[in-house]
């Protein structure tokens, strides 16, 4: 099938699409494509996923605006279907790979998921299909890993057999559906023409710009702007350390310097989580790994970051210091595990390296998270018997939350604010010891 054919199959809603990883970016993107009217099969390697996904249920827990609703929709309309058997995609004319990609402790990509979809889907892949990778990659891996996968898997070469693209999604939990429609993408193929195509695809579910590029383009563009993002937190991050140093108010000076035209520092916090932002500094530092590029910010950025969960350490020993106690032996109520607020997305929580640091040090460590099914619960009767408390995530539930309450149950009025949820002021007055990231201590 010439790309023209499958030009006016898309336009037509004839081209089957499918969709292998039914997570956070597999799932909803399968789902649009389906309300925009396309047969779509997606295939996910866990049992309990696919049984929940055709009975219309979604497994992505937390506030996710809308999915439930379209997946339950879809499903009915038949125009979605979860499958575990790679053979069932050899009628499918799109096939669309959204696995995770993830980095080790050295900082080196596991590709483990992606090398597994490729070498299962090569054999089966229809003559003439178009293969577009979403996962987030190094710069270089279309050309140097999944191309020869899917040349020596299928046995066709590339713009005659089979077409290839890389399309990065852009999304955030709380925002799936939002984000893949209103966010623009890039649509990097293996011809310029591919690449035209890939847009007349996305087309159906995106609003906003589609821009075609190469494989490269599309590969740095994504791995930029979120080693773009991570630096920038790491100088909020480092400014707010700053301001706790000399007295100042990290909120109010990063207010005052956003009056000033075209500067919009980030927000400062308790550490940076994610299936992104961790690791895709990374992959775009592994993309010139040899090739002589002397790279100093980008890992001194990852460095702040991951320290921020210490700090908040640092700032609960000093509060409990002023009551008279210690963190060895002491009981901290740890609020938030999920990565981000009103999520049940726990990849790279920083949570994790504070609840680590926490029992390194003595302490015993009760977490609470009202999107995380492990540490649901009462909050308050978490609470009883702690001697402090550390906000890790700005979920709405401790927005809202009665303080004076919180302030009782606990045996210590110790309040560690890592996401800026609290008026100092306020809280002191009404009796904490409170300490803030960015915040002076009086």
């Amino acid at each position: 099938m010439e790309l023209s054919e499958l030009n006016k199959k898309i336009a037509s809603k004839e081209a089957r699409i499918a969709v292998i990883g039914l997570g956070y970016v597999g799932l909803p993107v399968a789902a649009m494509f389906a309300e925009a009217g396309f047969d779509v099969l997606g295939v996910e390697i866990k049992p309990e996923r696919v049984e929940k996904i055709n009975a219309g249920i979604s497994p992505i827990e937390g506030d996710e605006p809308g999915l439930e609703e379209l997946l339950t929709k879809v499903t009915a309309e038949k125009k979605l279907r979860a499958v575990s058997d790679y053979a069932a995609l050899t009628g499918c004319d799109i096939v669309l790979i959204d696995v995770e990609t993830p980095v080790d402790d050295h900082h080196t990509p596991r590709y483990q998921a992606l090398t597994a979809a490729l070498r299962s889907l090569a054999p089966v892949l229809k003559e003439d299909a178009l293969v577009i990778i979403e996962s987030t990659i190094a710069p270089g891996t279309m050309q140097k890993t999944v191309l020869p996968l899917l040349e020596a898997g299928s046995g066709r070469k590339v713009n005659r057999g089979f077409s290839l693209g890389n399309c990065p999604e852009r999304v955030m939990p709380g925002k799936l559906l939002a984000n893949l429609r209103t966010l623009s993408r890039v649509a990097g193929g293996s011809s310029p023409q591919v690449a035209e195509t890939m847009t007349v695809l996305y087309r159906h579910i995106v609003q906003a710009d589609l821009d075609p590029v190469d494989w490269v383009t599309a590969e740095l563009v994504k791995t930029v702007e979120n080693a773009y993002r991570d630096v920038q937190i790491a100088f909020a991050n480092e400014v707010a350390m700053i301001c706790e140093a000399l007295g100042g108010d990290v909120w109010k000076v990063r207010e005052l310097v956003n009056k000033s035209p075209y500067r919009q520092m980030h927000l400062p916090g308790a550490g940076v989580g994610g299936h992104c932002i961790p690791k895709d500094p990374w992959l775009l530092a592994y993309g010139v790994e040899g090739l002589g590029v002397p790279l100093r910010m980008i890992p001194a950025a990852r460095a702040v970051n991951d320290g921020m969960p210490l700090h908040l350490v640092s700032l609960l020993k000093d509060a409990l210091a002023q009551v008279s106690a210690s963190l060895e032996g002491s009981r901290v109520l740890v609020m938030g595990y999920a990565y981000l607020e009103n999520s049940d997305d726990t990849r790279n929580s920083p949570t994790q390296a504070l609840v680590e640091r926490l029992e390194q040090l003595g302490a015993s460590v009760v977490v609470h998270d009202p999107f995380v099914g492990e540490y649901q619960g009462d909050l308050l009767a978490a609470a009883a018997d702690c001697d402090a408390a550390v906000v890790m995530v700005a979920h709405t539930p401790y927005r809202t939350l009665p303080l004076a309450a919180l302030q009782s149950a606990l045996r210590r009025p110790v309040l560690v604010d890592g996401r800026n949820l609290y008026d100092a002021l306020s809280l002191r007055a009404a009796g904490w010891v409170y300490r803030g990231i960015g915040k002076t201590t009086v």
